[in-house]
């Protein structure tokens, strides 16, 4: 009995270290977060004084008008959106039908061609800048969105069947075989049965997509040369200048993109962690 009280008592003990150890990671994780918030509201004078100061003195929205009037930044953040939205829906609709046409009508060879899908993640991305950049010219896609989109499908559409081909794994054939006898043909197994069931696991991968396209920096300097074309990421690095770094300018535009998405990620997070766990079990 008294063992059993001691390890009664020292459950709760374990448990309140274990809430103190996250929350202290949880503060250094969301500490940078709020340091580009607070430095994005204090005047040019009070950053170059007093960089290191956590709380603004006076507070000011110099940054953001800079930011949106004089730079544009709105419209590079519309252009990251139309490039990663479009590359996410088709990276999506092609990895569907992928995955589940090589989970359901060619498993033992999905298994080899899986290997060889994610293989493509073995080289960086570096290697093929070149070849891609002459592809790019020699179709006249130079400085466009749809030859931005091409070069992140050539890379996003790979992981994504990896990722779907364990949601689809999830899915027991009989439940399909089952809508089969009752006169449903394979279109509609496919739409109204197999994708509603990996619903989480889809909503995973799209963000995952999203993600990488919308913060993808090679191809993007590479392939656009236009300020009015100029994803979000190549804007936020002509911020940098070649003599003056305009600290103020950058924190407020690092929080025009952060803020979004961590609301976005507050939103879908349940759907993330979902299809995660779903994927995982085979």
């Amino acid at each position: 009995m008294a063992d059993k009280a001691t390890k009664v008592g020292v459950k709760p003990v374990w448990t309140w270290l274990t809430y103190i150890f996250l929350t202290i990671f949880a503060v250094i994780a969301v500490f940078p977060l709020f340091w580009i918030m607070l430095s994005s509201v204090k005047s040019s004078g009070e950053l170059a004084a007093n960089p290191l100061s956590f709380f603004p003195e006076q507070f000011t929205w110099e940054h953001y008008k800079t930011v949106i009037y004089d730079l544009g930044f709105l419209t590079n953040m519309k252009n990251s959106l139309i490039i990663s939205f479009s590359s996410t829906v088709i990276t999506i609709v092609v990895s569907l039908f992928g995955a589940y046409g090589i989970v359901r009508f060619f498993p033992k060879v999905g298994k080899h061609l899986t290997r060889l899908l994610i293989t493509t993640y073995m080289f960086p991305p570096i290697l093929l800048a070149v070849p891609y950049t002459i592809t790019m010219v020699s179709l006249g896609l130079i400085n466009s969105y749809v030859g931005l989109v091409i070069a992140y499908l050539s890379f996003s559409i790979p992981y994504a069947i990896w990722m779907l081909i364990g949601f689809f794994q999830t899915v027991p054939v009989e439940i399909e075989e089952a809508a089969a006898m009752d006169g449903l043909g394979p279109f509609n197994i496919f739409f109204r049965i197999a994708c509603p069931l990996i619903l989480p696991g889809i909503v995973a991968t799209a963000v995952y997509t999203f993600i990488n396209t919308f913060n993808e920096f090679l191809y993007a300097l590479l392939f656009i040369n236009s300020s009015d074309r100029m994803p979000v990421a190549v804007a936020l690095y002509s911020l940098t200048g070649s003599e003056v770094l305009n600290w103020g300018a950058m924190m407020a535009a690092s929080a025009l993109v952060i803020i979004p998405s961590v609301l976005f990620f507050m939103l879908i997070q349940k759907y993330i962690a979902a299809g995660l766990s779903e994927g995982s079990i085979k």
